[in-house]
């Protein structure tokens, strides 16, 4: 039966409190099109793309009209390329202009999948691609890049964690005069999960169908809401609103993810319900936290506030959709969110304080802008340091740096859109050189051995 007040809070979810549906993305599988000449192979890309999404953008606009609901990116995935830059060899180069083109044609916001999975080791494919990020991130607008280096069961590739600190500086570098943009759509993975909507760290994992519709959730402004008109709530009680909203705001998910699949002929992958930020003021997951009791997020207790946030999301999330997936939690990008740009300019929000925080939400030290004379072998440590979180804690971690060239501590970049703006945060200058140059790999932690 239709509930009138139901309708009438989504409603009012949607124009007061910054709900939307964050992303739709079409997870596209690419393994048919590799070829051994590389301009064969870009050639089936293209079209492949284009034919599969060719109606992705115009049924996201139809779903919107027809409900009422905010669809902010539409996005398409793709399998890592690293696999057919390996069969096809050549300059991986020629990949990523294929898939910048096919993302103009086909009118997405984003485009990912130029990825590499070396948790354990390079394979045929996997180094030429990784050097290439670089460049094929400063050519291309829509195009986003992930590595792999880390996973519970593989331990730590630390040859990969020293060349892609290198990476993350020369993707700065070769965008400085457009806000270092590049090192923005680069993130590096631990325990990277293959059906992820969210970029830059999306790509169409090898396990996954031929292609797939997958959604990713918005709505801290909703519990933001929510738990301000509660102040005298209990923490537990408070915990069992922020379920019963994190419910609702995955049924509006659910409900977009099966419509798209409908009108687009193709599977419902999954509903990610991170509760994902914006700089909208309201719109932010350092504002629910204030909220809770924090007088500024990254004073004591925000590690506390956030497991029992990321916790409640995900058991109210559960219990909305049988198809869960992606990363799922909440999200603490520094510049995408406006409560934690305002932490991090009044100095209550470390990046060490992050790092803390990351051990109990989704994803990790995300959207991070650092002094632009930062070193590849600190920002390849603090990378280290974030995958060894994930590593030992069977979760998904990442980092997204993004060295801002020319500009120091106080200073900020201004991306712009949902990218937002960001902070120079202060980074700890002692060297790990000697550490990071050794190479090798940290091995799996012991309660990987489960079988």
């Amino acid at each position: 039966m239709i509930n009138t007040f139901d309708i009438l809070e989504t409603i009012k979810m949607i124009q007061d409190e910054c709900l939307d549906i964050r992303t739709t993305t079409m997870g596209i599988s690419l393994l048919d099109c590799a070829d051994s000449d590389i301009e064969k192979a870009c050639a089936k890309i293209y079209d492949k793309i284009c034919t599969k999404a060719e109606k992705l953008v115009s049924t996201g606009d139809e779903i919107e009209k027809q409900y009422g609901i905010p669809i902010i990116n539409k996005r398409v995935s793709v399998t890592p390329i690293a696999i057919l830059a390996g069969i096809s060899g050549g300059n991986p180069i020629k990949y990523a202009l294929t898939l910048e083109k096919a993302a103009q044609t086909i009118g997405v916001n984003f485009i990912g999948g130029y990825s590499a999975l070396v948790q354990k080791g390079f394979s045929a494919g996997d180094l030429a691609l990784i050097n290439s990020i670089p460049e094929a991130l400063s050519q291309t607008e829509h195009l986003c890049s992930s590595v792999n280096i880390a996973s519970t069961k593989a331990g730590i590739n630390m040859d990969a964690v020293r060349i892609i600190g290198r990476k993350i500086k020369e993707a700065a570098e070769l965008t400085k005069d457009n806000n270092c943009i590049a090192a923005g759509k680069l993130v590096v993975f631990c325990n990277a999960p293959e059906d992820n909507p969210f970029m830059a760290g999306a790509f169409h994992g090898i396990s996954e169908p031929d292609c797939v519709i997958n959604v990713g959730v918005s709505g801290p402004g909703v519990v933001r809401s929510a738990v301000s008109k509660y102040p005298d709530y209990s923490i537990n009680e408070i915990a069992e609103l922020i379920k019963k909203t994190a419910f609702k705001i995955t049924r509006m998910g659910q409900l977009v993810g099966v419509e798209a699949s409908r009108k687009l002929g193709i599977p419902f992958g999954i509903v990610d319900l991170s509760l994902a930020p914006t700089p909208a003021v309201g719109d932010s997951v350092a504002h629910i936290l204030e909220e809770i009791g924090l007088e500024k997020c990254g004073a004591a207790g925000t590690t506390a506030c956030l497991a029992m946030l990321n916790d409640a999301v995900k058991k109210g999330g559960v219990m909305a959709s049988s198809s869960v997936g992606g990363l799922s939690g909440a999200f603490i990008p520094v510049s995408e969110d406006a409560g934690m740009i305002d932490a991090a300019k009044t100095g209550a929000l470390t990046i060490e304080k992050l790092e803390a925080m990351t051990a109990v939400c989704s994803v990790g030290l995300d959207m991070i802008v650092i002094p632009g004379d930062t070193t590849p072998e600190i920002i390849s440590g603090i990378i280290a340091d974030e995958a060894a979180i994930g590593m030992v804690n069977g979760k998904t971690t990442a980092v997204r740096l993004i060295p801002a060239i020319g500009k120091q501590v106080g200073d900020e970049l201004k991306f712009g859109g949902l990218l937002g703006s960001g902070p120079v945060m202060r980074v700890n200058t002692n060297s790990p050189s000697k550490f990071i140059n050794r190479g090798g790999r940290i091995p799996a932690p012991l309660h990987s051995l489960k079988n």
